[in-house]
């Protein structure tokens, strides 16, 4: 028992560092389903970097520390001449794509979609295999050291099913956030969708993500690897390849 805890936990060392080939692109605008369908949008113009949201979600949920259901990264960027250019932020957390990586790989069918698309997690189906981890392009799950089960980002289901914002949502001091049904174009996230460009995550799995960002920096919107970036490992990367804490 001990030794299949000290490899979870080797494994979970492990994962707090993942490569991947993630690059924003333009947010598609066609939204046509039927029933409600959440997804969320993030205006980055009105994101402080604050960690409100990181902390508010880590008392909701009882995330452990070094953990993350949302987090806010930063990224420092450089010219060649070492000049720093600019701080580049970016929110991350569960996409609750329409083609979800993470479901497909569950031996067991702990990882799965609700109807109104949000992807979630029966804890008493999960064995801690953490395949859904590893599949996730977005780095957004991690395997529980309370539970042992894989965890992640629900959009506050909870607290949406009884008609409170999710925690991110709620104390954000800029009012970054808007949560909402996309597919009743009514909604305040189709209006903010309607009036904004955005962007989405995209990975080669083409899951499809349903988080979309306003205002991203220039930086991260063209995804320039002629420019050094720092994103505190101290050490020069492309924020596409590495965009885990």
């Amino acid at each position: 028992m001990q030794q299949t805890l000290n490899s979870r936990r080797s494994f979970i060392a492990a994962a707090g560092l993942f490569f991947a080939t993630t690059a924003l692109k333009a947010a598609p605008k066609d939204f046509s389903g039927s029933g409600v369908r959440y997804g969320m949008a993030i205006d980055l113009t009105r994101c402080v970097g604050c960690q409100s949201c990181t902390m508010s979600c880590m008392l909701e949920n009882d995330v452990q520390p070094g953990a993350f259901r949302t987090i806010v990264s930063e990224y420092e960027a450089k010219d060649k001449s070492g000049k720093m250019a600019v701080i580049a932020s970016l929110p991350r957390l569960c996409n609750h794509c329409n083609k979800p990586a993470c479901i497909d790989v569950c031996p067991t069918g702990a990882s799965y979609q609700r109807s109104n698309g949000i992807v979630k997690i029966d804890t008493k189906e999960c064995i801690g295999c953490a395949l859904c981890v590893e599949a996730c392009p977005y780095h957004a799950r991690y395997l529980s050291l309370h539970t042992y089960k894989a965890d992640k980002c629900t959009f506050c289901d909870h607290r949406l099913r009884v008609g409170l914002q999710p925690a991110c949502v709620e104390s954000c001091v800029g009012g970054s956030r808007i949560i909402g049904d996309l597919n009743d174009p009514n909604s305040n996230i189709r209006k903010f969708l309607a009036t904004h460009e955005t962007m989405v995550i995209d990975s080669p799995k083409n899951t499809n993500p349903q988080v979309f960002y306003h205002g991203v920096s220039e930086i991260l919107a063209k995804n320039d690897k002629k420019l050094e970036l720092d994103n505190g490992y101290k050490k020069v990367i492309s924020w596409s390849e590495e965009i885990a804490q």
